[in-house]
């Protein structure tokens, strides 16, 4: 018995003693290591960075960093970084702070500004003409749910982790700096293809609505290969002046979306109206020509589902609103709302505005490859009009009905400018958190003192965007936008599976890695058997036998693995299933595209491995050595647990 009773101080203290540690690998460097002083520090950095020199200060000691390329990579690769040094010592790279000004309103501004016009004013016609047919409707619906749950996944990083990184940080964070380097250079190339390809929209739309052609401010350039020919002086313009007010201010850059985004809504619900006013029903089913295929499936279920992949273009602006989490001034209640509410009243207005442009003409009156719609209405053909101004060309011809052009035009150059703005604010914080991790020059991080945004990010894509809208084909970038984007929407899916069901140190990984490997297995499986093997009682054999097959693999995961954490703010519902469903979708969409687009992609990832090999991993390797960055593995994060245990 104790002669007098404990204080709270001791008993604590007993507690602490009497408690046993947890079982954990045996550690071989000792825990005194693990905070190293400042002269260590600093004679580890002079080691490591050839005695104080960095990896690109000379040539003699670069080629001596690519000789130890191996084991750099293998360090640097999977080093993961941790919510806190994201929001601290990461962020203070960037030197001054992104001032938190948004509110849940202006993200649910900036996810429709963001969403709409890219996609309705860029790719339904491709995707009806050549895919979906009346069906486009059912395509937006799907890729609109893919995109819904893809949001879910999204919203639980950006609320435990407010910084402008996205999806780059979500992967960082959880998977190690190369996936996260391979994912934040896709990002940026989605970014810009699509910029680029909306910016030439733009101009047609313009010229539409002043019944100007596109010829006569576009210039053909004999020299240049087909696509790459057409010169667009004013896409650049348009391009720059984004560019500007992005460059700005965000606060008045978001004040800017929501005039021009309440204008274009207004504008889709006078299509809309329109639409279901003069349209015939009898176009939903019936083509213009009885030869071609007709229905409201013309091209089957694998058609709905290639539309469905052409069309997840026009739901890319909702990840942009993820990076304005470093801005938002209460991410706990405003991101959900932001984001998940964004993508469910886009997904609404696309699928009535999908409806009512099929009403307004059969889908097989459009002879080019790029957009529906271009030439007018049914009994009114006109071979003349602007390919890349499809809604506008649906009014063009109809008698009393010529003003209706001005207004689709104008309307629609609002929602391009608005899908522009967005995006480019989206690509430059991305652009800006990779910088902070030194894995791309620190000089895209900074932060302008006086604007508190991402200058010198947002000027050098801006101007890359505007060299790519000058010459480039909307054809040449349609698909290897849709190629990257689902390939991010997949890698995150993964992450927040992966770090509900992994806390290093406390739970073994492989479980749920085998469970990500299994079920990417059996949902590409099922979509080779969809897309390659013919019609026949085998092939629907291994399409149910494949379905089951992953419904079990991840009932089985749900039972066996328990959740490692449980999020204190927000979390995405049904786990497993909810991200399971979004992983599903986005392989079998990324198996409804053409095999160039995997050969593009495949490129510009063999691309970024370059770069990573002979930059990237020497300057966040340089970075560790300076302590700029930290390095983070598995044991460092046992013997982290341990202590707090």
């Amino acid at each position: 018995m104790l002669e007098k009773p404990l204080n709270s101080i001791s008993f604590l203290l007993l507690f602490c003693m009497s408690r046993p540690l947890p079982q954990s690998p045996i550690i071989k460097p000792p825990l005194s290591k693990l905070y190293i002083d400042p002269t260590e520090s600093e004679m580890e950095a002079q080691y490591r960075n050839h005695g104080g020199d960095t990896s690109f200060s000379s040539l003699r000691v670069y080629l001596n960093s690519l000789s130890d390329t191996p084991s750099r990579f293998s360090r640097r690769a999977v080093s993961v970084s941790t919510s806190y040094d994201e929001m601290s010592r990461v962020r203070s790279v960037s030197g001054e702070q992104m001032r938190r000004t948004l509110r849940w309103y202006d993200l649910v501004g900036l996810g429709i500004g963001g969403m709409i016009g890219a996609g309705v004013f860029v790719t339904t016609g491709r995707a009806s003409r050549h895919f979906a047919g009346p069906s486009i409707v059912v395509s937006y619906a799907i890729a609109g749910l893919c995109a819904l749950l893809s949001a879910f996944c999204y919203t639980e990083f950006a609320v435990h982790l407010p910084v402008a990184g996205g999806a780059f940080s979500y992967i960082r964070i959880t998977f190690g700096e190369f996936p996260a380097f391979l994912t934040g250079a896709n990002l940026i190339m989605d970014y810009v293809m699509s910029n680029a390809a909306v910016s030439r929209g733009f101009t047609a739309y313009l010229g539409s609505a002043f019944g100007i052609s596109t010829s006569e401010w576009r210039f053909v350039v004999s020299g240049l290969p087909k696509g790459f020919n057409e010169i667009d002086p004013l896409a650049v313009l348009v391009v720059l002046a984004v560019t500007f007010i992005i460059c700005y201010s965000t606060r008045e850059s978001s004040k800017v979306n929501m005039v021009l985004t309440a204008l274009h809504i207004a504008f889709i619900v006078f299509v809309i109206v329109m639409g279901f006013w003069k349209g015939d029903t009898r176009n939903l089913t019936r083509p213009a020509n009885p030869d071609n295929p007709s229905g409201f499936f013309p091209f089957g279920a694998s058609g709905v589902f290639n539309g469905a992949a052409m069309v997840y273009l026009s739901y890319i602006g909702y990840d942009a609103v993820s990076t304005m989490a470093e801005e938002v001034r209460d991410p706990v209640k405003d991101i959900p709302m932001g984001i998940s509410g964004s993508v469910a009243i886009v997904i609404v207005l696309y699928c009535l505005m999908a409806i009512s442009m099929s009403m307004l003409l059969p889908y097989d009156l459009v002879r080019t490859v790029v957009l529906l719609l271009y030439i007018g209405l049914v009994n009114k053909g006109n071979d003349q009009i602007e390919p890349e101004a499809p809604y506008s060309a649906a009014f063009s011809k109809s008698e009393g009905w010529e003003w209706v052009t001005k207004v689709v035009g104008i309307g629609a150059s609002f929602g391009i400018l608005t899908s522009l703005l967005v995006a480019m604010l989206g690509q430059a914080r991305y652009m800006c958190v990779i910088g902070r991790s030194r894995v791309v020059p620190a000089w895209f991080a900074k932060v302008h003192p006086k604007t508190s945004t991402p200058v010198n990010a947002s000027a050098f894509l801006g101007i890359f965007t505007a060299a790519l809208a000058l010459f480039t084909d909307l054809d040449v970038l349609l698909n290897l936008v849709s190629i990257g984007t689902l390939f991010v929407f997949y890698m995150v899916a993964n992450a927040v599976i992966f770090r509900r069901y992994v806390a290093v140190g406390y739970t073994k990984p492989w479980p749920t890695l085998s469970f990500l490997c299994l079920f990417t297995i059996t949902s590409i499986v099922f979509t080779l058997v969809c897309k390659l093997a013919p019609s026949s009682p085998l092939k629907w054999f291994m399409l149910g036998a494949s379905a089951v097959a992953a419904v079990a693999i991840v009932q089985i995961f749900h039972c066996v693995v328990p959740q490692a954490r449980t999020p204190e703010f927000w979390g995405v519902p049904l786990m497993p299933w909810t991200p399971c469903v979004s992983i599903f979708l986005n392989i079998f969409l990324l198996g409804s595209l053409d095999a160039p687009s995997y050969v593009r992609f495949g490129f510009f990832s063999g691309f970024a491995v370059l770069v990573y090999v002979f930059y990237s991993v020497h300057a966040s390797y340089d970075a560790e050595g300076d302590g700029s960055l930290d390095f983070k593995d598995v044991e460092s994060f046992e013997r982290i647990n341990i202590i707090l245990s």
